[in-house]
């Protein structure tokens, strides 16, 4: 169930404090995603790990703290993620639109364990307003981003929307899509989620995309 990670229970029998972090966090997650927000317990999440439960009292104090930290990794992982693609993707703003979009489809942040953390973390952000601080800002930077991005093919092809509306609709659907990705009755797979968003771009800016991308 854990993604190309440090496997939970390896490594030398003194590991390193960041290295037993790590484990703790990469075990809440799967946690998170097998049993809920309101069933994960501090023990629950030692067993997962391999690791006793004073560890992970000695590191985390108690099961808010590990929660907390759990989302500040997520946000960065997902932060780094969409800027690393946005710092790889080509000159256009097509291009620059394609690979932040696409990045939300990749097996970095895109997997059933972290969708489902992620879904533990929005249900419990409206009534925790330590959540919600680390989901608000990583969407004020990824928002403004996205939206400058937005208005810049607005203004190249000279299409008669609102850059605000435009990005906010785009994201929603992003967001519903990893919502059906979640769902037991109808999953889909990254790859139809990325074919939907580049459909839609098609759509709504014909002289910068096809379905399958940015225009050359």
């Amino acid at each position: 169930m854990t993604d190309n990670l440090v496997p939970l229970s390896s490594g030398p029998r003194k590991a390193s404090k960041e290295v037993r972090r790590q484990q703790l966090i990469e075990a809440t997650i799967d946690t998170l995603a097998r049993r809920g927000y309101a069933a994960t317990t501090l023990a629950d999440v030692a067993r997962t790990a391999g690791l006793s439960g004073g560890i992970v009292n000695f590191h985390f104090e108690s099961k808010e703290k590990l929660l907390v930290e759990t989302l500040r990794a997520l946000a960065a992982e997902y932060r780094t993620n969409w800027r690393s693609a946005l710092a790889m993707a080509g000159k256009s703003p097509a291009e620059r639109l394609e690979a932040i979009l696409s990045a939300d489809f990749n097996d970095v942040v895109c997997t059933p364990r972290k969708l489902a953390a992620w879904c533990a973390f929005w249900a419990e952000a409206q009534s925790r307003p330590t959540y919600l601080e680390h989901c608000s800002a990583n969407d004020e930077e990824y928002q403004e981003t996205f939206t400058r991005i937005v208005g810049e093919i607005i203004d190249d092809g000279q299409y008669p929307y609102d850059a605000a509306r435009i990005a906010r609709g785009l994201e929603a659907m992003m967001e519903g899509i990893w919502l059906d990705m979640m769902t037991m009755q109808s999953p889909i797979t990254r790859e139809e989620g990325l074919k939907t968003v580049l459909a839609s771009l098609a759509a709504f800016f014909p002289r910068h995309f096809t379905p399958e991308g940015a225009r050359a």
